[in-house]
């Protein structure tokens, strides 16, 4: 069984940043993680995973990013924060701050916004939400595993969550920037599955809840 489910753990799938102004091949600020992500088939792999989820009714969580008009509270200490800036992406209100219709919220999950920084811990009310869903394991998909996901494990691990990485649910800038991060820094922080292995575990866990003992 798959480390972070293996012990009946409460877990939480995060959808991170599966934006139009991210993955939208017409909209998206880089164009490699767009390419990525449709090469990887992401989008199809995150949505079979949330209806899993839901069908247990563990929490599905979407990490969004949505950038005030006047870029307000804005840091663009670092050149990806000064790109978004200098070219007014993803502002709150505007197609690029809309979900790629695949992985879009249904009733019932949750939304996360955050309005600058790197990663879904920062300014977020992540942290709360999954410890008021009395979360221990969470389950990081999307992009990318340059940044978002990469602070997404170590701020898990920062702040006493197990996390688990579906590789083949997420996409980095390029196929050797992802496989060299989760080969030297995301194994160091996460347990890197695939998405057929918590298929897997969700099944025999939605099994277990729906066997009836025997009477004898």
């Amino acid at each position: 069984m798959v480390r972070g489910l293996d012990r009946g753990e409460r877990a939480a799938l995060v959808v991170s940043e599966c934006l139009r102004g991210t993955l939208d091949p017409e909209l998206a600020i880089f164009a490699g993680l767009a390419e990525q992500a449709a090469d990887r088939g992401i989008l199809a792999r995150i949505a079979a995973l949330a209806a899993d989820f839901r069908a247990l009714g563990l929490p599905v969580i979407h990490i969004h990013v949505a950038h005030r008009p006047d870029f307000g509270a804005f840091s663009d200490t670092n050149p990806v924060s000064a790109k978004v800036r200098r070219e007014r992406r993803v502002l709150a209100g505007t197609p690029q701050a809309e979900p790629m219709p695949q992985v879009a919220p249904l009733p019932g999950d949750y939304v996360s916004t955050r309005r600058s920084g790197l990663a879904m811990w920062y300014g977020t009310d992540l942290d709360s939400t999954l410890r008021n869903l009395r979360v221990d394991t969470v389950v990081l998909t999307g992009v990318s595993t340059n940044m978002a996901l990469l602070g997404g494990a170590l701020g898990a691990t920062d702040r006493g969550y197990r996390s688990m990485l579906v590789e083949d649910a997420a996409a980095g800038a390029s196929a050797e920037s992802h496989g060299w991060i989760v080969a030297n820094l995301l194994r160091l922080l996460s347990t890197v599955v695939c998405a057929d292995d918590v298929h897997a575990d969700l099944a025999r866990r939605r099994g277990a809840a729906t066997t009836t003992p025997s009477r004898h």
